[in-house]
């Protein structure tokens, strides 16, 4: 008796895997036979951003010339929905996938841009918190750090790319370095609220423009963010009352160790 519950019991656990495959496989064939009843959308991303929302992307999907609604959910491509939703540039990331109750569901992440950079010849891009380039559009405004200046960056042109592209033709523009330059800005509260303007000189260096003050900040070509910024913070917060900030017309931080001044000839 004892030999034979010992026979009985593995049996009985293979069985029941064997029954728990058979019912999955099932389910599965059942699920991939469903109709397709309703479209769930989600965006995702940073509040106050809207470069696409729930409608612009039902309509992406349902007007990609094949049916959907109604289809069998084994027979919709899932994949080439996907890759439809990531060709949009603001559009950072993609999932669609269905359920068993007929649902398709479909969830996208915005980009975040953190800077508009201008060319000299009026177009310009945005760049975003990753390094991605995004055009813009015609139906939003970010509300981020402007660039200006001597800049001719392929952004306008290429759509989107990264900035940290190892192409020696891309080390030739500064998208890289305004983009560690609007991280640096954006990162920090202060700075953030403080400067909503950079302009890239014509050998290449950075003035900063304050929301107060009119000042002209130079800090050269980048590099050295941390302690040239922290020069700056010391000569704001003890160097001159907030009253006085429009006294100097310029800010010079490129020289290490000091923080040299330009009065202002006429308030």
């Amino acid at each position: 008796m004892k030999k034979m519950k010992a026979y009985l019991r593995p049996l009985g656990i293979a069985l029941a895997v064997i029954g728990v495959l058979l019912a999955l496989g099932f389910v599965e064939r059942t699920a991939d036979r469903a109709p397709i009843t309703d479209l769930q959308v989600t965006v995702d991303g940073v509040e106050g951003i809207h470069f696409i929302d729930e409608m612009a992307v039902r309509q992406e999907i349902l007007d990609q010339g094949i049916a959907v609604m109604g289809s069998r959910t084994g027979e919709v491509d899932v994949t080439g929905i996907e890759d439809r939703l990531r060709s949009i540039p603001c559009v950072a990331k993609a999932e669609v996938y269905h359920t068993m109750d007929g649902r398709l569901h479909a969830r996208v992440r915005q980009r975040i841009p953190i800077v508009r950079v201008f060319n000299r010849d009026g177009s310009s891009f945005y760049i975003d918190k990753e390094g991605w380039t995004m055009p813009t559009s015609a139906n939003y405004t970010a509300r981020v750090l402007v660039v200006t200046g001597h800049l001719d960056e392929p952004g306008a042109k290429n759509g989107v790319y990264s900035v940290f592209a190892s192409d020696s033709i891309e080390h030739a523009f500064r998208s890289d370095d305004i983009h560690r330059l609007a991280t640096f800005i954006t990162a920090d509260p202060f700075w953030n609220a403080l400067i909503d303007q950079v302009v890239v000189t014509p050998d290449g260096g950075f003035e900063l423009i304050p929301r107060i003050g009119a000042q002209r900040v130079l800090i050269g070509d980048g590099t050295a963010l941390g302690e040239r910024f922290a020069k700056l913070r010391v000569f704001y917060e003890k160097g001159i009352p907030r009253a006085d900030w429009r006294r100097y017309s310029r800010i010079d931080l490129r020289f290490a160790g000091q923080v040299v001044c330009t009065k202002r000839t006429t308030l």
